[in-house]
């Protein structure tokens, strides 16, 4: 059996990409699906989803970089002919399938990728690239709509897997002849194929079906982004301090399933006393209050609520309350974070810049997510990291 294709046949490389991108792609559908349906009510089941995740989307990259070698090889090599081009109907509609299959083969995949890359946390890919793509930002809009296009490129192929495969029985059974043989292993005894003329127009009926699918999908609003249901967060009163917060962000970090996930609360309160000149090394005092639910953490926000975790619903807030101490660089604001009922001794360095009446300041630091009982039921790093990077700056005005 040649390697490369002949007018009557394919070769063996070429049939080696078919059906190494038929697993793959066959795999990938029935895994995604249990994966997407998979409850995660506790830890164990958790990770099973994300497993089934991370599988569905690893087949899936796979899946992308064969198709991607397969057109390359395809583009070098002669394309053996159909066997019976005079009925004009299923020769239209046979090569469109093709068409169909190749861009569906990159298209489902990159969709996915894409979605992946512009969403927070959950399954990561099994390689060592990375989990982020050039160019794409975390958003959570493009990642609802690169959700919905990954889910009706699936049914363009999915229908175009079926009429494939159709075709090929009917060639086999109906037909007798050689069409399906072709692409099976070892040697074809197919015939020359008749001479026959080359169309766009089967392209054009595939970037039609395309289009086509992806306006009903907008038609009924698949593409319109949804809002996640809010989380009920406490609402803060205002503080009125010596030093009066105008802007700053106040972020937490923690790894899940070895990959860096990001959140920030959006509701603090910060009350501040400040003085440069120091008494027994004291320079002033902070207290921070922070509704616990306003934080976003990405596709977990929700989960991250829950009763195993921040227990919103028990422990609405969480509050900081420290002195403000001279450090070797910079300063330290020393105390006590109180987080879901308990009560763990907090250090927090920080550099500070003042300019009249204005100061900015940054600071890090670093708490065990067990220290305070939250996931205590995931006991595992591999699937939640027991750190928690804190990062907070703002900006401050004195009264």
């Amino acid at each position: 059996m040649p390697l490369s294709n002949t007018l009557e046949t394919y070769g063996s490389v070429t049939k080696t990409f078919h059906w190494l991108t038929a697993l793959l792609i066959l795999s990938a559908f029935p895994i995604g699906y249990f994966a997407h349906e998979a409850p995660f009510s506790n830890s164990e089941e958790l990770a099973q989803k994300a497993f089934l995740f991370s599988l569905h989307k690893t087949i899936g990259i796979a899946a992308f970089f064969t198709a991607l070698l397969r057109i390359v090889w395809a583009l070098r090599q002669i394309h053996p002919g159909l066997l019976n081009p005079e009925d004009k109907l299923e020769a239209t509609a046979a090569q469109t399938a093709h068409w169909l299959l190749y861009g569906s083969m990159l298209l489902v995949p990159f969709s996915g990728w894409v979605h992946h890359a512009s969403t927070q946390g959950f399954a990561p890919i099994w390689w060592p690239f990375g989990q982020n793509l050039p160019l794409i930002p975390k958003s959570e809009a493009l990642a609802q709509a690169t959700s919905t296009l990954h889910f009706i490129l699936i049914l363009v192929l999915a229908l175009t897997i079926l009429a494939h495969v159709g075709g090929a029985l009917k060639h086999f059974v109906i037909d007798r002849d050689q069409t399906l043989q072709r692409m099976l292993p070892g040697n074809s005894s197919a015939p020359m194929p008749p001479k026959q003329d080359h169309s766009k127009r089967p392209l054009a009926l595939a970037l039609i079906i395309w289009m086509v699918a992806l306006g009903l999908g907008a038609g009924t609003g698949a593409f319109r982004t949804t809002e996640t249901a809010p989380v009920s967060a406490a609402t803060l009163d205002q503080v009125t301090s010596d030093w009066q917060v105008q802007s700053g962000a106040l972020e937490i970090t923690v790894a899940q399933f070895g990959t860096p996930v990001t959140g920030n609360f959006a509701e603090w309160t910060a009350d501040i006393t400040f003085s440069k000149d120091a008494i027994d090394n004291n320079h002033g005092n902070v207290k921070v209050t922070i509704s616990v639910g306003s934080l976003t953490l990405g596709s977990v926000t929700q989960q991250a609520m829950g009763f195993d975790y921040f227990n919103t619903a028990e422990f609405p807030t969480a509050e900081f309350n420290a002195e403000i101490l001279a450090a070797a660089e910079g300063y330290v604001a020393q105390g006590t974070l109180t987080l879901r009922g308990v009560e763990m001794p907090v250090s927090l360095p920080f550099l500070l810049e003042t300019d009249g009446k204005t100061a900015t300041m940054t600071g890090q630091t670093q708490i065990s997510r067990m220290d305070f009982g939250i996931g205590a039921n995931q006991p595992d790093e591999a699937s939640l990291g027991f750190a928690v990077d804190i990062s907070v700056n703002l900006t401050a005005q004195r009264n």
